[in-house]
């Protein structure tokens, strides 16, 4: 009997032996993966022109959480406007710093390849690629993913802009293309016959590495961009501006999205003039909801 209590014990011993070795093993392997990925991964400086406003600080953190408290699965999020102007790309690059911020590993995804400002606003002083060179198979993923120095912030630049955006993010690859990132499940979902849309390539392998993802897509007034992208999104917002778009504008704007299959999480009020406002201001359409913005800020 005691023999075999000692044999248990030793089984048992040796057992938290290779546990403990098997645990630090696979501490050692995610390290060096953490040190490949910072060492390998391209970097570029970004210069916020913007000055600190405290209710437009405050509606960001009130953004964040609703989008937080949408659901687990809403990771990826596209971000359009009716026209030109409205603050859109603005809010998209402070609401991935504030995502950032809490801790929420964050990439912001230029997908306006017809007119992007991202590079010029932001001030970035190298030469870098982007979506478009990634869309036309110019560069891997890898060639077009930046850090930042902004904390859990990455980005990914919309790159030289092209004669026919809605085709580029429209476009499908065929199955020469390695799909070894994918999990086996993944990959079997997303392939249709033996042909896959580039486009929704790269947003499974975004929510595979990131939190978030935040895409600035163009306006919806004359072009179908937003809703292209859209499909492939978990949700997206409509940034309005206030007192310049209208109710019928907006809902226009809304049933092309919806008519493309975009799941809507809601609509954002910009430029609330807070010093004339008591409270946040909120428009109702249907049930979505915009968050009041402060008015001091850049257009986009």
């Amino acid at each position: 009997m005691d023999q075999e209590r000692r044999s248990q014990r030793e089984m048992m011993q040796e057992n938290e032996k290779q546990a403990k070795t098997t645990y630090t093993n696979a501490q050692a392997k995610a390290a060096m993966s953490r040190r490949d990925n910072k060492a390998s991964k391209l970097r570029v400086e970004l210069t916020d022109p913007r000055k600190s406003n405290y209710f437009y600080e405050e509606a960001l953190k009130t953004l964040r959480t609703n989008i937080q408290f949408a659901g687990a699965d809403i990771k990826t999020i596209l971000v359009t406007s009716c026209f030109p102007n409205e603050g859109k790309s603005d809010v998209v690059f402070q609401l991935a710093k504030e995502m950032g911020m809490a801790g929420k590993k964050t990439v912001l995804l230029d997908a306006d390849i017809r007119k992007s400002v991202l590079v010029q606003r932001y001030l970035v002083d190298s030469d870098v690629k982007g979506l478009s060179q990634y869309l036309s198979g110019q560069a891997p993923v890898r060639d077009i993913l930046y850090g930042t120095n902004y904390e859990n912030m990455d980005v990914i630049f919309a790159g030289p802009m092209a004669p026919n955006p809605s085709e580029l993010l429209n476009g499908k690859v065929f199955a020469t293309v390695s799909y070894t990132h994918l999990r086996a499940h993944e990959t079997c979902a997303c392939l249709v016959g033996s042909e896959m849309c580039i486009r929704d390539r790269l947003m499974i392998e975004l929510k595979q590495r990131y939190d978030y993802v935040l895409i600035d897509t163009p306006p919806m007034a004359n072009v179908v961009d937003a809703a292209i992208v859209g499909k492939v999104c978990d949700g997206a917002i409509l940034l309005i501006e206030s007192g310049f778009v209208g109710y019928r504008a907006a809902q226009k704007a809304i049933k092309q999205l919806e008519k493309s299959g975009t799941h809507m999480l809601g609509a954002v009020l910009n430029k609330v003039d807070a010093r004339k406002e008591k409270y946040y201001s909120y428009y109702s359409y249907g049930s979505k909801y915009g968050y009041g913005y402060g008015q001091n800020h850049e257009n986009a």
